[in-house]
Formats: C-alpha cells, sequence, structure tokens
C-alpha cells in the first residue's frame, strides 16, 4: 500500500461536523490510483467506512492504523475510480 503523504493526512478533528465528510470525499477524489489518505478522529469512523462503501464500491482500501481509544486513524487507498469519486470508472461506458 502507498504510504500517505503529509498532504494526504486529514485530521478532521479540526474541520466542522457537517463538512468532514465532504472534505475527506473530495482529497479522495483528488488522490492518484495507488494513494492513500490518512485520516484521525477522536471517534470510530465506521460510518464513513460505510459510505466509501456506497459510493466507490471496490475502489478502495481500508485499514486502521491506530483504533482508539482517544483517536482513530485510517488508510483509505484509491484502488480504481468510479461514478461515486467523480470520475468515469472506465468499466460501464458512462459519462464522467
Amino acid at each position: 500500500m502507498s504510504q500517505a503523504t503529509a498532504s494526504n493526512m486529514i485530521d478532521v478533528r479540526a474541520i466542522p461536523g457537517p463538512e468532514r465528510h465532504a472534505t475527506i470525499f473530495a482529497a479522495f477524489k483528488a488522490l492518484a490510483i495507488g494513494d492513500a489518505l490518512e485520516i484521525s478522529n477522536d471517534h470510530d469512523p465506521r460510518p464513513l467506512y460505510h459510505q466509501f462503501q456506497a459510493e466507490v464500491p471496490g475502489n478502495f482500501s481500508w485499514m486502521y492504523l491506530q483504533n482508539g481509544p482517544a483517536v482513530w486513524r485510517v488508510s483509505v487507498q484509491k484502488l480504481g475510480r468510479s461514478h461515486g469519486a467523480g470520475g468515469c470508472c472506465g468499466v460501464c461506458g458512462g459519462g464522467a
């Protein structure tokens, strides 16, 4: 798995709640295939995992780097492109 760079690290504790997921998905969309995004949070980001499953199924990997109790860190690697990520998956022939 690719390492996250400093520019690919997001500490969501510093982001207002309503903006967190949109910020994370914008950063994920900007990743090159194979690159990873590291996310730090003050609680288990399991709901975010389910959102990734719904929006970019099969196009990401999820790995816990730290599992609480005060901080959770996960690495989300971009495995491919999908319509949910704002691009064409390259498989179905659909538009972006």
